[in-house]
């Protein structure tokens, strides 16, 4: 029986590096070190041992050896935006760059009650490595415990600025007042603002930003309101209630989830986009591309932000001493056809 067979369900017969280093004709810490990242191993001797490792269907322990090592391999994955479909996209990217590197995510939903609280615990529980915030509304207080904690930590889209936890983000105030220079320069005046939650600094900050350009050309928007989440139905029925109030000629939408809801709600009401009304979003997810929106948007850089706070945390997990560096990326306005 090959050791592949041998290998079922509940880890009986589970072949042991004993086995490999008998088959190898080596000790056994000489397959702890081949196993073991940047440990000292001959090329010949790494051969043999995976050779044998390779036949016998070997895999190491992860769980024994990070009580050997005090490293779990596992990096907190927390985030609030799990009902944003678009938001997907985000956590593809962080998983893949984590397993790239040899790490693993543990994920854990800040959307519920208790949510910041079982969060925190699952991280101290199971030994995470680090914590990486993705989101731009944590629960107060939640990166500042986990750094407390001895944990590095990494907000991503949250708001750049003095805070103890390095962010990873844009500058989400430049990109409202983007937004507001591009419906300018068409000869728009009667604009709008329609966010996710009240809260969340994403929000907050692109609205200042929209507000701001516009007080500068001596105007104001006619609403900033909030859908209350980042998802298609609080942008659709956000939209629809800005509509029984207002008649904007355009409207900025705090990302382009709530963008979709928004062109959906218009649609709903027999108003073009955009010859009768523009809509504009921000983030710039692959579905703002579809045919069926061809949505202007906001793009921020997601691939190349998430590759470096994950390339921080791995840094400082090699190096203790490494200081993480936040960053804040460049944004621009992608036109497409709903402005």
């Amino acid at each position: 029986m090959s050791g592949r067979t041998r290998h079922r369900a509940g880890g009986a017969d589970r072949v042991t590096a004993q086995q490999v280093a008998a088959a190898a004709g080596v000790s056994i810490s000489a397959v702890s070190r081949t196993f073991t990242k940047d440990a000292s191993v001959s090329p010949r001797m790494r051969a043999r041992v995976l050779a044998a490792a390779e036949a016998l269907g070997y895999r190491p322990n992860q769980l024994a050896r990070s009580l050997m090592t005090g490293r779990t391999e596992l990096v907190g994955l927390v985030s609030s935006h799990f009902a944003n479909p678009a938001f997907m996209d985000v956590f593809d990217l962080f998983t893949r760059e984590l397993q790239r590197r040899g790490l693993r995510p543990l994920i854990a939903n800040l959307s519920e009650d208790g949510g910041a609280g079982s969060a925190f615990d699952m991280m101290l529980q199971y030994s995470v490595d680090a914590v990486l915030i993705a989101t731009s509304a944590p629960p107060e207080g939640f990166a500042e415990s986990c750094a407390r904690a001895g944990l590095p930590v990494v907000h991503v889209f949250g708001r750049a600025g003095p805070e103890t936890v390095p962010a990873v983000t844009v500058d989400n105030v430049a990109g409202g007042r983007l937004v507001a220079e591009a419906m300018l320069a068409r000869g728009l005046r009667q604009l709008a603002f329609l966010g996710g939650a009240a809260t969340d600094s994403s929000s907050i900050d692109r609205a200042a930003g929209f507000t701001q350009r516009l007080t500068a050309a001596g105007l104001q928007p006619l609403a900033v309101e909030y859908a209350g989440d980042y998802s298609h139905e609080h942008g659709r029925r956000g939209m629809h209630a800005l509509l029984d109030r207002h008649r904007p000629q355009a409207v900025f939408c705090g990302d382009d989830i709530l963008a979709l809801g928004a062109v959906d709600a218009c649609r709903e009401r027999g108003l073009a986009v955009p010859k009768e009304i523009g809509i504009v979003g921000f983030d710039d997810m692959p579905l703002a591309a579809w045919p069926g929106y061809r949505l202007t948007t906001v793009r921020q850089p997601m691939a190349e932000m998430v590759r470096h706070a994950i390339g921080q945390i791995a840094a400082r997990l090699a190096d203790p001493d490494h200081p993480i560096q936040g960053r804040l990326f460049e944004i621009k306005l992608v036109e497409r056809d709903s402005l």
